[in-house]
């Protein structure tokens, strides 16, 4: 047990690979795979305990790996969340609360950093959202004159594609035209369970299917949540491909996967909300040098410590600048590393005017284990559903809501005409986040204490909103 523990240690020491590799007959730093599901909320997936899905290649690389099941993204959002993942550096730092913004060329993104220490780099697969977006023609003169798309300049391959077999195309024509004498970093990005869902061979059963204890059941319903469970096992069946893939070429042992969401499910109260089903997501890592199979850590993970922790396992010393932890540590010890809080936002969603709270919304939220806290900065607006809301079950809810038909507590949860300023939930007792504590006298300590935290945290990112703690009168 020593000996594991020591060479652990050696192995995760910065520098390590780079002394290594100047000694003859020495392996190179290990391969690494980014694999990025998009729109996928925990716990959907067979390991993560949800009993009517099939997932047996990524429940695969869990009992190979390390699943982290308290991982969070620092937005509810594509470009938000992933600007965090790719750079370590939380949504507002790197000023990417703007859905359209590129990532300016300032900031530096993590395949820099592993191209500039010998690592062959690409991102491919489902657009990776950080180079701004050109379904507008003005904003495209702009990005086009001010030269803002640069990730063609960050990475050594780039190519996107929403198409399943051009996919895979991509990741053997990137590893075609890898160096042998290099280790490579790759992004393979997937638009499974992305909206519209279009599955069909995959789905399951929806009678057979346990809802979220906060949803309505409705016939509706069910069918769409089977459509979604059938993105998430077609999207197995992809990752699959790459996973055998590797074992073929013989990199299975020299290679760390990353399996993650880059933000929650287009669901009911998930994507473009701070509750638990629009920022926590499946995060499975394996590396069969560092990490024993079969592992579970509920240690609190952000989206900013993905970054950190490839550079670590790089042997690649982490910038100040990047604020995310590496998970290294809970590789050889389950109750090390994470956070003991965890800080996401809420910005503009898409490229729609300010009509309702799906295109634009503020919003923060601080948690911990036990107690979160969210911030709606404009209260005023209603929640309005993130990409879903032309879908029957959702035009059916809103009928049964008109008709004064639909259950109390459901037409509260979805069709308050204001949201709160402040919701506080009990996440071990109420893990729904549907009894909303704020105001109450008995957690009133503990909801000044997080809205301290969360001021100091904006303060401390420059962030935009008013605070959550005024002054008094």
């Amino acid at each position: 047990m020593f000996r594991k523990v020591v060479l652990t240690a050696m192995l995760l020491a910065p520098g390590f690979w780079k002394v290594q590799a100047q000694k003859k007959n020495t392996p190179q730093p290990p391969n690494i795979v980014l694999i990025v599901s998009d729109d996928h909320s925990a716990p959907f997936l067979g390991s993560y305990g949800y009993p009517q899905i099939k997932t047996p290649h990524i429940d695969r690389l869990a009992e190979e790996g390390i699943r982290f099941t308290r991982a969070y993204t620092t937005a509810p959002q594509c470009v938000l969340s992933r600007a965090a993942i790719m750079t370590g550096r939380n949504t507002l730092d790197v000023q990417m609360t703007r859905f359209s913004a590129p990532l300016d060329a300032s900031v530096t993104a993590f395949p820099e950093l592993l191209r500039k220490n010998g690592y062959h780099t690409g991102i491919l697969g489902r657009n990776f959202h950080l180079d701004g977006n050109r379904r507008v023609p003005e904003t495209v003169t702009v990005l086009e004159k001010y030269g803002l798309e640069t990730f063609k300049n960050r990475v050594d391959y780039l190519n996107v594609t929403g198409n399943r077999d051009s996919i895979f195309q991509q990741y053997t024509d990137f590893l075609g035209k890898a160096p042998k004498n290099k280790p490579f970093f790759v992004q393979v990005g997937y638009s499974d369970p992305h909206r519209i869902f279009n599955a069909q061979n995959f789905e399951p059963d929806p009678q057979s299917l346990t809802l979220p204890g906060h949803w309505p059941d409705t016939k509706a319903l069910r069918a769409d949540f089977a459509s979604y469970l059938g993105e998430i096992q077609r999207l197995d069946s992809d990752v699959g491909r790459v996973l055998d893939d590797l074992k073929k070429r013989g990199l299975e042992e020299n290679t760390l996967v990353v399996f993650i969401g880059d933000n929650g499910g287009a669901l009911l109260r998930g994507k473009g909300t701070l509750y638990d089903l629009g920022i926590h997501v499946p995060l499975i890592v394996r590396y069969p040098k560092l990490i024993r199979g079969g592992q579970v850590s509920d240690v609190l993970v952000s989206g900013i410590d993905i970054a950190p922790t490839l550079l670590t396992v790089a042997g690649i010393p982490v910038p100040e600048e990047i604020t995310g932890k590496s998970l290294t540590p809970a590789f050889a010890d389950l109750r090390q590393g994470g956070h003991e809080y965890i800080f996401a936002v809420r910005g503009a969603h898409g490229q729609g005017l300010p009509t309702n709270s799906s295109n634009f919304d503020l919003g923060r939220t601080i948690f911990n284990k036990k107690y979160k806290l969210i911030y709606n900065a404009i209260w005023q607006i209603p929640y309005h559903p993130v990409d879903f809301a032309g879908q029957p079950f959702w035009l059916e809810l809103k009928q049964q809501h008109a008709e004064g038909k639909l259950a109390e507590k459901y037409d509260k949860l979805l069709f308050a005409d204001r949201r709160k300023m402040f919701e506080m939930y009990d996440l071990l007792a109420d893990p729904d986040e549907t009894d909303n504590l704020s105001g109450k006298p008995e957690v009133a300590a503990i909801e000044h204490d997080l809205k301290a935290r969360l001021q100091d945290w904006m303060i401390l990112n420059r962030d935009y909103l008013p605070l959550p703690i005024a002054p008094e009168n």
